[in-house]
């Protein structure tokens, strides 16, 4: 069977499912996986339960965040690069004005109705919004 290996960046308490000690505010490990896996066979992989984590991204794409993770089916593929952070991690300062997402993500989102309604395209004016 062909293997893939992808990258995976534990931050805060996570860091522990990468074999890091309590202390460390990181971990990096490098697992093999069989061709075909997907999130949820990394999550096993590490033993970490998807409640866990929160901010989740794959290849500096927007995968999943706390309460909405629809990646768990997500394909992963050789060289890819993932990272999970803790839940009471505060969004990462290079993605403040926003971040690409995954179209699973992006897709949830829709559906759960965390998209704003831009006030041009509500038929508002800019300044007839408080």
């Amino acid at each position: 069977m062909q293997t893939i290996s992808v990258e995976v960046w534990l931050y805060g308490p996570l860091a522990r499912y990468g074999g890091a000690p309590d202390t460390s505010s990181y971990a990096l490990v490098r697992p093999s996986l069989p061709e075909g896996s997907r999130v949820r066979d990394l999550l096993a992989w590490l033993g970490m339960p998807t409640e866990e984590r929160g901010i989740t991204f794959i290849n500096g794409v927007l995968s999943a965040m706390p309460g909405l993770q629809p990646d768990l089916d997500h394909p992963l593929h050789d060289g890819d690069r993932v990272a999970f952070f803790h839940l009471k991690s505060m969004w990462p300062a290079q993605y403040r004005h926003g971040a690409a997402m995954t179209p699973e993500l992006t897709r949830a989102a829709q559906e759960e109705g965390l998209f704003h309604e831009p006030a041009a395209r509500a038929g508002h004016k800019p300044s007839e919004t408080t």
